[in-house]
């Protein structure tokens, strides 16, 4: 199959806008909770349809008396948390466009971001997000920032008190004033190459591409009552268009900001269902692998993981022998409901997006009762174009188009999209918008194919496709994946281009390393640059790349690897805030590793 396009089920008023599905819950007679965030003695407080819709028409009130205009840019950079949302859905009751900012940025990014979009105001976090902003508009002389108010400050009492006076009719026009064809947002790609381009998604996009996702979503993952706790940054389109389904399903979303509490807050929030990037994912087996061997119990957790996976897929195939069945509800009462329970107890469903997850770990996770629903977008596309859905699932597919959005693969492989996902252009950039675009399909860059059944599988990235001085082209990411899958691995970057072969440049995981040691006899205590030479890290890694080379030809294998001594992170500007690689800046970095490479004997 070369395209297939899926009809919307859902078709909104030219006049809605993402602030209705606000006021929409707030309507309801139940007045579901929508939110909940943790007091001063750390427990869980939830916040109702109401309330959040009071609160948000009082700081929408503000921004109009302050001067904030129907169309204006806002900023907001804050980290995960409860009043990230609260902003965002005030910045779009009072007619506004917000313009998010990773926490993480650096003046001269938060410069480029507020600049290039011309913003008003923003919100930022902290004192130290403040000065971040403020040095940002000294710097680049940012005139018509005219606002900055402090999430940890009295900034948003002062956007109360400011708005007393406004009356409703006043933010009623100002609320009503956009429509689905209007921007409600302007998201900055993190770029793992080049100046962040700025991407203009409208109400529909959100509304849309919302409604047509519960059509297939809200009646089993996103349903009234349901809850999730977001731990990625909201800055970054998947976490915000959940944000926003949630709200349009009725479903309660807590938030924490520090991954490391993670395990502890999903226990104390008890999400029925989670979000997260694959990386997430592969940490969690992993870290239950590890946690198994230092207890003895390794061969169990072997032989539970792959009776998971087995049990998976002849579900999926619909052959589950009697043998199987047994073996499974063993497993289940020893091991699985323990890592079930490590997550909260309730959580039955998994969003999984931001790069492959590759077939394996869906089919484990599958198989102990985590059904992970993978989907497949991008900025540009708000997020989903495919997703899987539970009764509507391939495991190592990113799924089917949602309702209301279409797939084509080009001649060359590339996925295109069309459809409500699809965002209105990049600001400013009508030029970059044209080239991205080909007869009113959106080129994502990517490369895949459509099976028989319109499930899309991701091959690669155009853009990364490697190509050996002997003219073979390798796609890296078939390669990374399973390497990285490997507990002693954090990130893999495989190279070759216009090379003799292909070899890889390998890092260790940093917070595995301790528990990985122990089980594997390193002296205690090793640092990361000591593991990278020690040669039981070294066997270890060898055998995730032999192991990765059984599933490609000999020409793709990859003949060489170097584990470098220090980590690829967003700090040390090797991971977009996405934690995808940015291979460019790998390799300028690591240029004498991959010149060591290419200079020393033979592959072998």
């Amino acid at each position: 199959m070369q395209e297939i396009s899926v009809p919307a089920k859902v078709v909104s008023p030219p006049t809605m806008n993402v602030t209705d599905f606000v006021l929409r819950q707030a309507k309801l007679a139940n007045n579901p909770s929508l939110f909940s965030r943790r007091n001063e003695d750390n427990v869980w407080v939830d916040v109702s349809a109401k309330e959040f819709h009071a609160d948000v028409c009082a700081i929408a009130k503000g921004l109009i008396a302050v001067g904030v205009n129907v169309g204006d840019r806002v900023g907001i950079m804050a980290r995960t948390r409860y009043e990230w949302s609260l902003v965002d859905f005030a910045i779009w009751f009072a007619g506004a466009v917000s313009v998010p900012i990773y926490e993480t940025s650096s003046p001269s990014q938060v410069a480029w971001n507020l600049g290039d979009s011309n913003a008003v105001a923003v919100f930022a976090e902290s004192g130290k997000h403040e000065n971040i902003v403020r040095q940002a508009a000294h710097n680049e002389g940012l005139d018509a920032l005219a606002h900055v108010w402090q999430l940890e400050g009295d900034g948003l009492d002062t956007l109360r008190d400011a708005g007393k006076d406004v009356p409703d009719e006043a933010l009623e026009a100002a609320r009503t004033a956009n429509g689905l064809a209007d921007v409600a947002t302007i998201i900055y790609t993190s770029g793992t190459t080049g100046r962040p381009k700025g991407c203009m998604l409208t109400h529909s996009n959100f509304v849309e591409l919302s409604e047509n996702a519960l059509a297939v979503l809200g009646a089993t993952v996103v349903v009234p009552g349901s809850q999730t706790i977001m731990f990625l940054p909201l800055a970054h389109v998947f976490a915000r268009y959940i944000s926003v389904l949630a709200v349009a399903g009725g479903a309660k979303v807590g938030h924490t900001p520090d991954i490391k509490h993670l395990l502890e807050d999903l226990q104390s929030f008890k999400p029925t269902f989670i979000l997260a990037v694959p990386r997430v994912f592969e940490k969690v087996y992993n870290s239950a692998t590890l946690k198994a061997e230092s207890e003895g119990k390794g061969k169990i957790f072997a032989a539970a993981t792959k009776t998971a996976i087995e049990f998976s897929r002849a579900t999926q195939d619909g052959k589950v022998g009697l043998g199987l069945k047994l073996k499974h509800l063993v497993f289940d009462k020893l091991v699985y409901v323990k890592l079930r329970n490590a997550m909260g107890g309730n959580v039955r469903h998994a969003v999984s997006g931001g790069g492959p997850l590759g077939e394996r770990l869906g089919h484990f996770f599958q198989g102990i009762g985590l059904q992970i629903l993978e989907g497949y977008g991008l900025t540009e596309t708000t997020a989903p174009i495919t997703v899987n859905r539970p009764e509507h699932i391939r495991i190592g597919t990113v799924g089917a188009p949602l309702p209301g959005n279409a797939v084509k693969i080009a001649d060359d492989g590339e996925i295109l999209a069309k459809g409500v996902c699809v965002m209105k252009g990049y600001f400013g950039r009508e030029d970059l918008t044209a080239e991205t675009f080909v007869d009113g399909w959106f080129r994502t860059g990517d490369i895949g194919e459509l099976d028989d059944e319109g499930f899309l599988k991701i091959t690669g990235r155009k853009k990364e496709i490697i190509v050996t001085s002997s003219g073979k082209n390798v796609v890296p990411a078939l390669l990374e994946d399973q390497i990285r899958a490997d507990a002693i691995v954090s990130q893999c970057v495989v190279i070759g281009d216009q090379r003799p072969f292909i070899a890889a440049i390998v890092t260790i995981d940093e917070e595995a390393l301790p528990q990985w040691g122990k089980a594997h006899g390193l002296t205690a205590g090793i640092s990361v640059a000591a593991a990278a030479k020690d040669p039981i890290v070294i066997a270890a890694v060898q055998g995730a790349v032999s192991r990765a080379n059984s599933t490609v030809s000999a020409a793709e294998a990859i003949k060489q690897f170097r584990i470098v001594d220090t980590d690829f992170t967003e700090t040390s500007g090797h991971l977009t805030p996405s934690m995808k690689v940015k291979r460019a800046q790998v390799l300028k970095d690591f240029d004498t590793v991959v010149d060591e490479i290419y200079l020393s004997k033979k592959p072998v």
